[in-house]
C-alpha cells in the first residue's frame, strides 16, 4: 500500500472509534510506530486536528467531521451481499436498521457505481428458510447485554430433534 492510501486508511480508521493506538496502526499496516507518527504529523500537516491521551490513543478533536467516505465497487458490492445476509439471517430491527445504513452507502455512491449495485441486487438472492425466524429484536438485547457485561438466560431448540436445550 503506498502512502497516500495508508494515510487515508489511517484517517478512516481515526473516524471509526474514539481512540486509536499507534500498535493499532502498526499492527494493521505492517509497518513501524515510527512510521505512524509519522503519518499523524502528515494529516495534521495537512490540517486534520488529531488528538492524544496518554495511555488511551490517538482521536479526532470533537466537531471536526470528514464528508462522506467513497466506496469502491467491490466494497459496495461487498456491503449488498452482507444487507442480503442481514436479511435472511437477522432479525427485524437489525435488518431494517441496516437496510437505512445502505441507503446512505448507496447515496453517496457515484452514477455508475448505484447502476452497478441495482443492477447487482436483482441477480443475489440467499436461498434459505430458517424453520423459524429470529424473534423481533433479539438482536439488539444481545448486543445491549454485551455491552454491559450481563448474562443472558437463552433457550432454544434442537434443529435436528425439536427439544428444548
Amino acid at each position: 500500500m503506498n502512502r497516500i492510501d495508508r494515510i487515508s486508511a489511517i484517517l478512516i480508521q481515526l473516524q471509526t472509534k474514539k481512540y486509536i493506538t499507534s500498535g493499532e496502526v502498526a499492527k494493521r499496516f505492517e509497518i513501524s510506530h515510527r512510521t505512524v507518527y509519522r503519518d499523524l504529523k502528515a494529516l495534521e500537516e495537512a490540517g486534520i486536528p488529531i488528538g492524544a491521551e496518554p495511555g488511551k490513543g490517538f482521536f479526532l478533536v470533537d466537531g471536526f467531521h470528514l464528508p462522506p467516505v467513497m466506496f469502491t465497487r467491490e466494497e459496495a458490492g461487498a456491503m449488498l451481499m452482507a444487507e442480503k445476509m442481514v436479511e435472511k439471517f437477522t432479525d427485524t430491527s437489525v435488518n431494517s436498521h441496516y437496510q437505512s445504513a445502505m441507503f446512505k452507502i448507496k447515496s453517496v455512491l457515484p452514477d455508475n457505481e448505484k447502476q452497478f449495485i441495482s443492477d447487482l441486487t436483482g441477480n443475489i438472492e440467499i436461498l434459505y428458510s430458517p424453520q423459524k425466524s429470529v424473534p423481533d429484536n433479539s438482536i439488539p438485547i444481545i448486543q445491549q447485554a454485551l455491552v454491559n457485561k450481563q448474562i443472558l438466560d437463552i433457550e432454544y431448540k434442537s434443529h435436528s430433534k425439536g427439544e428444548k436445550t
